[in-house]
């Protein structure tokens, strides 16, 4: 009895000293939250490894599948997989979605099983044309769906290019890119939404809110995570050259830039962000701790993390000289708020032996550290990191998704002239067209029969190139006489001629170190394209010109000379079959101008917002203004605005307004119109901008229909950087414009009283 009564005592006190001790929490306890799952991981880490989860590396030195099919990696990849790591970019890439998920899921059991905590890997790809990878839905470019005017439209776009992407096993998307882009020099211009702030932040927060599946789509499994670009002003580049400094007012970095980041952030929740290449100011974006933690942080709330462009934390050394060496940038990078390193193997690799000097940077690790477990604990890796394979073919190139590229070139094709209304054609008019130019493609004149069927024939030929086409510094190729001669003896035997001109994946495009270039230092289009355009039109025929191009050209001959121009920027797969149908009626164009198109280079800097002071005088022998205006774009039918209406003539910081405005299609046909609204502030203690875009709206409307289109004015969109660098509210008088571009509406009045 004595013994059991002993053995209980002893018993109860052991349960006394266990519910005395704290109880170790497990990260791979799904029960816990996702910060309790971090702070029970990180402190098992040792330092090297810590270091490991701050580097992604790119696929190219070593992942891929042998003959065979199976996962076959390179010794260098195998030595970095030790560790583990924070993430992979492009894995799979070149295969078909199926083979993708297959390596993918290959890949990421190797890593979760060659590490000592089992933490899977990011795999991150980009997006322009929808995933950056074979076999995915090639949708238009950046830039071509601003032009739908369309937010809900590049929602569900960039919903599927998130479902795509996590079947094929990624993760993260470095894109979309909130940047401006307002000089057409820069190489990189049709990665981004346009040269409007309003335009811009619409665009960027519903591409963000689609490919995370507003946010809900991340944790179960279905989307990745978005990666906003490039922090920030990296379109400003002076000269429009790639690399290039930076200079730009304090104001208008707060007034202009920072808005669809600020966006991408707080309404739709991006869960990275990336630095700018470049300087703002004289100070490097990638080592700036007042913009990565700053502004990024205390000012937004920022949680995610903050990932370096290619080597440029290293870069902050021997590029921008602004470290004294490798490791003096490493801790630049450190401090300022960059978690991931990404590629470089001369920064963040040498941070072990850096902590051993300064211990105290590890604090910043931890903090880089924290960010990026966090990540892939909301993408819900821990617990589920594998695709099933089975998911992949019913959810990649899905019937919808294509319909889905379909629908979005229609809507974003932009009729910029129709003289004596020459479109849209009749199909059922036996005529012989003529598809002629450099930017015809292969299967143009197979997409074009699909819509027209036998009524109509073609001859096709695209005559010349524009470039040799080397994918570093392509070089422009000598004029072809002989070409020239044929398109125009092709075009002798047509009824009228469509004209495929404009530029390319090689005239326009991004400059990378080793001489690779891709901006200009002009901005017409290139080669014999003009004078193609001229002989084909003395002929006395009709011709049409689609205008494809990443970049904004000034189209002085085009304009002149054409008798209709559709501009498609840069479309899907589908995109010349989707230009035929406009052409041939099926669907009125409605897409408008997300930039600015001026007359000449010379005009730069040149988008509608600028400050009315600029507009005081134009340049001798050159008409004033641009070819064509922001939010300009023609229909097959006419709308007229008419009673314009604000509901009062006074607003505070506590109420707001609605002004409407009625909308008539005058026309015998169904068609779209962007309805946009400008503000301009009168008289305000600093330079203002001449207008502002806040607000557009997207209807249907059929032949003889009216509609009332109504805008809510809030104090919000009246805020400016004032005299002291603060955001204000400034009483005084304002204009409201509803048009159909921001050249072309009707306008009334109020006033802003405190």
């Amino acid at each position: 009895m004595k013994l059991k009564l002993k053995i209980a005592a002893a018993a109860f006190v052991m349960s006394l000293v266990a519910c005395s001790q704290p109880i170790t929490k497990d990260y791979k306890d799904a029960s816990l939250s996702i910060d309790e799952r971090v702070e029970a991981l990180l402190p098992k880490l040792s330092l090297e490894e810590k270091v490991a989860q701050m580097r992604i590396f790119h696929a190219n030195i070593g992942v891929e599948h042998d003959e065979n099919g199976n996962l076959k990696l390179s010794k260098k990849v195998i030595e970095k997989l030790k560790l583990g790591i924070a993430g992979i970019k492009n894995p799979g890439e070149h295969i078909d979605a199926i083979a993708a998920a297959k390596l993918n899921n290959e890949l990421q059991r190797y890593i979760i099983e060659n590490n000592r905590w089992g933490i899977p890997a990011l795999f991150v790809t980009e997006s322009y044309n929808g995933v950056d990878a074979a076999g995915c839905t090639k949708f238009g470019r950046p830039i071509a769906s601003a032009a739908s005017f369309n937010p809900e439209l590049v929602q569900r776009q960039w919903d599927v290019v998130g479902r795509e992407a996590r079947l094929r096993g990624m993760h993260m998307c470095h894109s979309p890119e909130a940047d401006l882009v307002r000089d057409p020099r820069f190489g990189r211009m049709s990665e981004a939404f346009g040269e409007d702030t309003y335009l811009t932040t619409q665009m960027v927060t519903n591409a963000i809110k689609g490919v995370q599946g507003n946010y809900e789509g991340l944790g179960n499994g279905t989307h990745i995570g978005a990666v906003a670009k490039h922090f920030a002003g990296y379109g400003q580049v002076l000269g429009g050259s790639n690399f290039a400094a930076i200079e730009i007012s304090p104001r208008t970095l707060i007034d202009e830039i920072y808005p669809p980041f600020e966006a991408a952030i707080k309404e739709a929740k991006t869960l990275g962000i990336m630095a700018s290449h470049g300087d703002i100011n004289g100070v490097a974006s990638h080592g700036n701790p007042e913009l990565l933690t700053g502004v990024l942080r205390d000012d937004w709330g920022f949680e995610g993390y903050v990932v370096s462009d290619s080597n440029d934390i290293a870069r902050l050394f021997y590029f921008m000289n602004v470290a004294e060496s490798p490791e003096a940038a490493a801790q630049m990078g450190l401090e300022a708020g960059i978690d991931i390193d990404l590629y470089a193997e001369d920064s963040y690799a040498y941070l072990p032996e850096m902590v051993k000097k300064n211990p105290e940077l590890e604090k910043l690790i931890d903090r880089s550290v924290r960010r990026v477990l966090r990540t892939k604990f909301i993408l819900g890796l821990f617990d589920n990191p594998y695709i099933n394979l089975d998911e992949v073919k019913k959810g990649v190139r899905a019937v919808s998704s294509l319909e889905l590229a379909k629908e979005s070139d229609l809507e974003s094709i932009i009729l910029l002239k129709n003289e004596n209304d020459v479109l849209p054609l009749a199909k059922n008019k036996s005529i012989k067209v003529a598809l002629l130019g450099p930017l015809l493609k292969e299967n143009t004149q197979e997409l074009f029969k699909s819509v027209t069927g036998e009524s109509i024939e073609y001859l096709a030929e695209k005559g010349f190139q524009l470039t040799d086409e080397k994918v570093g510094a392509p070089k422009l190729l000598d004029r072809d006489g002989a070409a020239l001669d044929k398109l125009e003896n092709m075009a002798k035997k047509a009824d009228l001629s469509i004209l495929f001109l404009g530029g390319d994946e090689f005239t326009s495009k991004e400059a990378f170190f080793n001489n690779a270039l891709g901006d200009r230092a002009t901005i017409d289009p290139v080669g014999a394209q003009d004078e193609l355009l001229e002989r084909i039109k003395a002929l006395g025929k009709p011709v049409i010109v689609v205008l494809k191009h990443r970049r904004t050209l000034s189209i002085n001959t085009i304009a002149d000379q054409a008798d209709a121009i559709l501009d498609t920027w840069d479309l899907s797969e589908f995109g010349d079959q989707s230009t035929a149908r406009i052409i041939f009626g099926e669907v009125s164009p409605s897409g408008k101008l997300p930039v600015t198109v001026p007359r000449s280079i010379g005009q730069l800097p040149f988008h509608y917002s600028m400050k009315e002071i600029n507009y005081k005088k134009g340049y001798l022998f050159l008409e004033d203004g641009p070819i064509y205006p922001f939010g300009y774009g023609l229909s097959y039918t006419k709308f007229r605005y008419s009673d314009i209406k604000i509901s009062n003539t006074e607003i505070t910081p506590n109420s707001e307004l609605e002004v409407s405005v009625l909308v008539t299609n005058e026309g015998d046909i169904k068609a779209k119109e962007v309805v946009q609204m400008y503000i301009k502030d009168k008289i305000g203690s600093v330079t203002r901008p001449d207008k502002e875009l806040k607000g557009f709206k997207k209807i249907e409307l059929a032949p003889g229909e009216s509609r009332t289109v109504k805008f809510k004015i809030t104090h919000k969109m009246l805020e400016f950087t004032g005299l002291k660098m603060e955001k204000i509210l400034e009483p005084g008088d304002y204009i409201v414009k509803i048009g159909t571009s921001s050249q072309e509406y009707l306008e009334t009045t109020f006033k802003l009283k405190n």
